[in-house]
């Protein structure tokens, strides 16, 4: 359960539950599961999500997670809950006790909360998903109380459901099996068929396979009936109804043959024993086929979550570094990181120098350079160096923490083409049973005899798959997201993938975005008789008190080259036109043409000459007299025109919309291949721009006057490397600030919805074809009828399809080579 990120509107009085459910095996399942937390009084709004199985529920904030969680519970789809246990020390008294436990349950999410004075422990349950051990452990050592989150208590292993599942199959399998060979061996081999009744007999034979699948219908098979019947009793049929009814059927008929063959017409005394216990056999196989592939398909965000190291080595003066849980870290704390260790949380270095590994964070293999004052993101790795560091952030503040909140909200975001989706599914079920009971009329009414009409209604029962078609939009998200997080691209929405994938036309900003963002020296010319170091040395000088934008780059000029900056007396600056000041008893002037009284031969052409190809230029004198000319700008990031280039590629209209001067972004133009230029454009006016483009078009910003033009874009592009306000107006988060990832994000929502298209295709497709040839309806052209046991065999693998053809996604390429 979490707060909505700042990108959603949201009440002051609401706020957003997330839950995870148990239960969901169809888009039907969804539809129930909305309406049911839709009806609950003070809830706005209500999403479930079949992929990820958890539902987000916007509500006022007097409701309670409680009566939520038994609206669904009512409904059939119970919120899981777990049992988390801390360990706090610091407790001497009832009022610490009580105090802890306030703490606990103010925690969204928290069911309950109680602490132990005698143990010196805290047992919290709340909704699985709501939060994590660290997040609880944390909030209680901000309360006073150091804590730790014990082993015992942790939520369940992701691969657990998928080992249930596939024991539950190999249980069924070897149940199964046996049934199979006797009927269907003694179907395919006559001679077998006759040894079978001549040694055994008919009738033990039947009772042997009513003993075994009877055993696969009541353990493995158990849970089709202990969902799919009381769906079916509240008016609510599932996948899990249609299985229960089609096995059932055939059991129950089977069972009514063997055990009472006086109420069954001779000519009809046939078993379909081995058809009940197929059905759930490759049912089961088919559902741990769709667990691994779920677990696949979430295997971003898990590797993600991996990152964060469980323990840090904390400093403590006059004393050697002692390893703590991570949970324990509060802000201000100072850690020890060795070489090659993860970082433990988010924190500024204030000793050492390293190389940091941050690909898990931008995509970029290059390590980043670290010293002190620079800041580091919990999860990277330590290059060759130590580093001490100080705690910035920890928990649920941290980036990592923020990049996966944002991952799985984005996952659980419904696309408008779900909509159809779901209005489809929430009838699909019902017509399925409606159908099955005509197929068995009609053959019925054809006097093909009660058995092969059971048959028939079995096979269209069994043969529907809603399944597919609920997870055909979801799953393709899951891994799509996913895979853009791996890239470095962040989609904070996950409808912003449809919007993405429809764009026609890129709108950049300039400063920042397609260039560094940081003007430098890039040409140094001086008068007859000048010494180059000395006019720098001297015109740092005097900008080592200026704050002019200009200013940061002459100094870092000296400072990379290793001159001696030489003191300065009696700074004065002079608006519009640059600044002076004495040095070495000499007044040292450093700003524009202005600044003088006269310029040297052919300056003034040389300074016409460099601002026309969008260079910034310093004049410097000595005394009135000019000695020389510094030329600064502010160069195009290495991947900049490949991206440029990529994205006219891809059929794009790319664009550039900045407040810079016309010459400056004319000549950044040229060198990028964007034709398309709004210069000296105002931040309200980068919005109108974005309007005035028309409907299709992404705008891509760093900065705070980007904002407005972000937000009025159909897909707003934030650099990760800009400003918090300019990546809060962003519905897509690009991490490692580089153009190239505009190239990537919109690669993979493209190839996103295209899988969603394929999948859509497949699922109704599917349906639409098989369940009429389940039903007969080639069978008087002398055309085939699906038997049960093909019927399950093509449901099952139906879903495996779906999640199969969305696993693709995860092999979307990413990356440019600069030209």
């Amino acid at each position: 359960m979490t707060d909505l990120a700042p990108s959603i509107p949201v009440a002051s009085d609401q706020k957003t539950t997330r839950l995870k459910l148990e239960g969901l095996s169809c888009a039907s399942c969804v539809l129930r599961a909305e309406r049911a937390l839709q009806a609950v009084a003070g809830v706005s709004d209500a999403q479930v999500n079949l992929g990820t199985e958890t539902a987000e529920v916007r509500h006022d904030r007097d409701v309670s997670p409680s009566v939520l969680a038994g609206a669904l519970a009512r409904a059939g789809y119970p919120a899981r809950t777990v049992t988390i246990d801390l360990a706090v020390d610091g407790m001497t008294c009832a009022a610490c006790t009580g105090r802890v436990e306030r703490v606990l349950k103010a925690r969204p999410g928290v069911l309950a909360a109680s602490a132990n004075l005698a143990t010196r422990k805290a047992q919290v349950t709340l909704f699985q998903g709501a939060a994590d051990a660290e997040a609880l452990a944390t909030a209680v050592t901000r309360a006073g109380y150091a804590a730790h989150p014990l082993e015992e208590g942790a939520p369940e292993a992701p691969g657990a459901e998928e080992a249930r599942l596939w024991r539950a199959a190999a249980l069924a399998s070897a149940l199964t099996l046996p049934v199979f060979v006797v009927e269907m061996g003694g179907h395919l081999v006559p001679a077998f068929h006759h040894w079978l009744h001549g040694t055994i007999g008919q009738q033990p034979l039947w009772l042997a396979e009513f003993v075994l699948t009877t055993l696969v219908l009541a353990f493995p098979g158990r849970r089709f009936f202990a969902k799919g019947l009381p769906a079916l009793a509240r008016g609510g049929p599932d996948m899990n109804s249609l299985v229960a009814l089609g096995a059932g059927a055939a059991w129950l008929w089977s069972t009514l043959v063997t055990l009472a063959p006086g109420l069954i017409p001779p000519a009809s005394r046939a078993v379909y024993f081995e058809a009940a216990a197929v059905i759930a056999t490759l049912i089961l196989i088919g559902r741990s086929l769709e667990a691994r592939a779920r677990g696949r398909a979430g295997a971003a965000i898990a590797r993600l979550v991996q990152l964060q190291p469980r323990t840090a080595l904390l400093m403590i003066q006059g004393d050697e570094p002692r390893e703590v849980p991570v949970a324990s870290l509060v802000p201000g704390a100072q850690v020890l990181i060795r070489p090659g260790a993860r970082v433990p949380t988010d924190a500024v270095v204030v000793g050492g120098a390293s190389l940091v590994d941050e690909s898990m964070l931008t995509g970029e293999p290059l390590p980043v350079a670290k010293q002190p004052g620079d800041r580091l993101t919990g999860g990277t790795v330590n290059g060759n160096g130590a580093l001490t560091a100080e705690i910035a952030a920890v928990g649920a503040e941290t980036v990592l923490s923020r990049i996966v909140a944002m991952v799985e909200e984005a996952q659980g975001t419904k696309l408008p083409v779900q909509a159809l989706v779901d209005r489809v599914t929430l009838w699909f079920v019902p017509v399925v049973m409606a159908v099955a009971a005509m197929t068995v009329t009609v053959w019925l009414i054809a006097g093909q005899g009660i058995a092969p009409a059971l048959v028939a209604g079995v096979a269209v029962l069994i043969i529907a798959c809603p399944c597919a078609m609920g997870l055909a939009t979801p799953v393709s998200i899951l891994v799509g997201t996913g895979r853009a997080a791996e890239l470095g691209v962040l989609f904070r929405r996950g409808d912003a993938l449809q919007r993405l994938a429809e764009v026609r036309r890129v709108a950049f900003d300039k400063t920042g975005t397609l260039t560094e963002g940081r003007p430098v020296v890039t040409a140094i010319a001086v008068q007859p008789g000048e010494d180059e170091a000395r006019v720098l040395a001297e015109a740092a000088a005097v900008e080592a008190r200026s704050e002019h934008p200009l200013a940061a780059a002459v100094r870092k000029a000296a400072a990379d080259r290793g001159l001696t900056v030489p003191t300065t007396q009696g700074f004065a600056a002079v608006p519009g036109q640059g600044a002076f000041a004495e040095v070495s008893g000499q007044k040292v002037s450093v700003g524009s043409a202005r600044m003088f009284t006269a310029l040297p031969e052919g300056l003034a052409e040389e300074i016409a000459r460099r601002t026309a190809s969008g260079q910034g230029v310093l004049l410097a004198g000595r005394d009135g007299r000019v000695t020389g000319l510094i030329a600064v700008s502010d160069p195009v990031k290495p991947v900049s025109r490949a991206a440029v280039s990529a994205l006219s590629a891809m059929g794009l209209s790319v664009v550039m919309v900045t407040g810079d001067a016309e010459g400056t972004a004319r000549s950044v133009a040229g060198v990028l291949g964007i034709g398309e230029v709004r210069a000296g454009v105002l931040p309200e006016g980068k919005a109108k721009a974005v309007h005035d483009f028309g409907p299709g078009t992404a705008f891509v910003g760093d900065g705070i006057n980007d904002a407005p033009a972000l937000a009025a874009a159909d897909v707003g592009i934030a650099m990760g490397t800009g400003t918090e306000v300019a990546i809060e107006a962003g519905e897509v988060v690009l991490m490692r600030g580089d153009p190239a990832s505009v190239v990537d994000s919109i690669r993979v929502a493209r190839a996103t919805m295209r899988n969603i298209r394929q999948n859509l295709v497949w699922a109704f497709g599917y349906n639409v074809a098989l369940i009429p040839v389940a039903a007969g309806v080639l069978v008087p052209f002398g055309g085939p009828q699906l038997s049960p046991m093909l019927s399950a065999g093509a449901m099952a693998l139906s879903s495996v399809f779906v999640l199969s053809n969305a696993l693709r996604l995860r092999r979307v390429k990413g990356g440019l080579t600069p030209p």
